[in-house]
């Protein structure tokens, strides 16, 4: 082949594979194991001490799960990845990375309900603060800075509303105070954004969503996108201070605009242990393969789904920015060409009892905590995914009383719209 980049579907199907070398086996195997042996003392030596890239232990690294890391890397254009346990385990290792106790950060208030909980609540045991910020408003997020302040974070098109972020205008905000801009790119995937071409500096994923695909394995990615220049920041002593796990070793130097990839892998999952099981690494790989066919028929799912409810006489609104009345049409048309994804919310004129009916009388649609599966879900997050969280919270993060929230998944639309329209009625 030439030096020319392979296109988006090729990536997706080979970047970091190639047949088995002692099998042939075409298909990426799942190495099952634990440990791997040495060739000597000195080989033990050097892969211990980061002279030489290589496994020691699947905690740290695994070669299915090697594979995965190229190819979401390849997809996202950065410099290298990490495949862990979860998207909540990629949030965690790469704060885990960045802050020190004391330390804050600013967010989109548009999240994930999870990750809401998780940066008000479990940081708090490691001495780390949110501010919240308005994710329309990219000043707000300037106000919250503060001198501890160690990353601004936000969602590519937010969960649950499908709210699609100014990601160039948050980078310049970042940039100007010299912080890393981390972007949860979960709802998007690489197919329909690629934060780092935007100006992130590090991309996290649920890899459980739409890379995955069939709502079969549970994983998370961090991808580094080699743009931050850590080396001689003392804000980050991660990567910018000697190791002495490492006889001194200072990760940004040695490794680069990969270096922070490495002290997540080397600081952060070797010692806290959300590894991904080589399983789950495999069926990962297995559904990016399909990405791009599967995310542009999500989309295309979406949009008709989108315009019907949007002329219903029981639905109150709906926020899905495919629709050209979306306030946040103009940013899907500039970030999202290719379509505004598989989620969106609908609010329901009869309020949160209206909701909480809907989603007991859907037969084709599964109620259920999850999206980007190829089958389409629902769920009230009033009443669930975001139940812990106060009113004004809820409504801040769009899971106001009267909201629902779909995943269209790759059925017949016409089969969704009358299921849908079934539900309404009862």
């Amino acid at each position: 082949m030439t030096d020319r980049l392979p296109g988006f579907n090729t990536l997706a199907i080979h970047a970091g594979a190639a047949p088995d070398a002692s099998t042939g086996a075409r298909a990426t195997p799942i190495y099952q194991t634990t440990s791997f042996v040495f060739d000597d003392v000195d080989h033990a030596a050097s892969l211990f001490g980061l002279q030489a890239f290589g496994n020691i232990y699947s905690r740290i690294t695994n070669p299915t799960n090697a594979v995965l890391e190229e190819r979401i890397a390849a997809l996202e254009g950065g410099t290298a990845a990490l495949a862990v346990a979860s998207g909540h385990a990629a949030e965690f290792l790469t704060m885990h990375a960045l802050m020190q106790p004391g330390d804050e950060f600013v967010a989109s208030n548009k999240l994930y309900g999870g990750s809401i909980n998780q940066f008000n609540h479990s940081y708090k045991n490691f001495g780390w603060s949110v501010a919240w910020a308005d994710n329309d408003d990219p000043a707000s997020f300037e106000a919250a800075i503060t001198p501890r302040t160690k990353a601004i974070f936000c969602e590519s098109i937010a969960n649950p509303g499908g709210v699609i972020t100014d990601i160039a205008a948050l980078s310049a905000v970042a940039k100007k105070h010299n912080l890393p801009l981390v972007v949860d790119n979960t709802m998007a995937t690489p197919y329909l954004i690629r934060p780092l071409e935007h100006g992130a500096d590090i991309v996290v994923h649920s890899a459980t969503k739409f890379l995955g695909g069939h709502g079969n394995s549970i994983g998370g990615l961090i991808v580094d996108g080699g743009s931050f220049q850590w080396a001689g920041d003392a804000r980050y002593p991660m990567m910018s201070q000697p190791r002495p796990e490492y006889s001194g070793m200072v990760l940004a130097e040695t490794f680069g605009n990969f270096g922070f990839a490495i002290a997540c892998r080397v600081l952060g999952l070797r010692d806290l242990g959300p590894s991904l099981s080589p399983f789950n690494a495999f069926l990962i790989l297995n559904g990016i393969e399909t990405l791009p066919l599967r995310m542009q028929r999500h989309s295309d799912n979406a949009l008709v789904v989108a315009k019907h409810l949007a002329q219903h006489e029981a639905v109150a609104w709906v926020s899905y920015p495919g629709l050209e009345t979306d306030r946040y049409h103009a940013l899907a048309q500039r970030y999202t060409p290719n379509g505004a994804g598989a989620v969106f919310t609908f609010g329901l004129k009869g309020g949160y009892e209206a909701g909480v009916k809907l989603v007991s009388n859907l037969q084709l649609f599964s109620h259920l905590a999850n999206i980007g599966d190829t089958r389409s879900l629902v769920i009230h997050p009033a009443s669930t995914t975001h139940r812990q969280l106060t009113v004004d919270q809820k409504t801040a993060a769009g899971a106001g009383p009267e909201v629902v929230r779909l995943s269209i998944g790759l059925e017949d639309p016409a089969d969704l719209i009358e299921d849908l329209d079934g539900a309404l009625r009862a």
